[in-house]
């Protein structure tokens, strides 16, 4: 998704950055294989097969997931709607910021901090500057050479 493409889902960030985190790399991981299996949570987030099986556990109880003992999952309407919308976040702010041609490394560690705690209102701003600013590629131009000028 593109910034501009849709609404930005009001009443996301209600739930921990563990909890964003697991359902983002969930819907991730569906549409990319069809299937989303704790191993490959586990690889993807860069933690234990356990934690992610409690994880699973607890999404399910919260009604986030449908989870089947060897069967595999999938995300319930609600926790789709929120991994679409933290994907969105994580989509407009990478937008944001590549615009200035920031390293990818330090982009994707900024993002996912920001991603968890900026607000419906702060993020409409960003997707809004990011549209304006991809259509008047001379004030990006002009920030990045303020950059250049600063060491960065």
């Amino acid at each position: 998704m593109t910034t501009g493409e849709s609404e930005i889902q009001p009443g996301v960030g209600t739930f921990s950055p563990a909890v964003e985190d697991y359902l983002e790399q969930i819907l991730r991981l569906i549409n990319e294989k069809g299937y989303a299996r704790a191993v490959d949570i586990a690889a993807a987030l860069n933690i234990s097969q356990a934690s992610v099986t409690n994880m699973i556990k607890r999404l399910d109880v919260e009604g986030l997931l449908k989870h089947e003992k060897y069967r595999g999952m999938v995300l319930t309407e609600t926790g789709e709607e929120i991994a679409k919308s933290i994907t969105q976040r994580h989509q407009i702010l990478t937008d944001f910021l590549t615009l200035f041609g920031l390293d990818d490394d330090l982009i994707n560690r900024d993002v996912e901090g920001m991603e968890h705690h900026i607000s419906a209102p702060t993020l409409k701003v960003i997707q809004e500057l990011t549209l304006r600013l991809k259509s008047a590629p001379e004030h990006v131009q002009s920030v990045k050479e303020a950059l250049k000028r600063d060491g960065i």
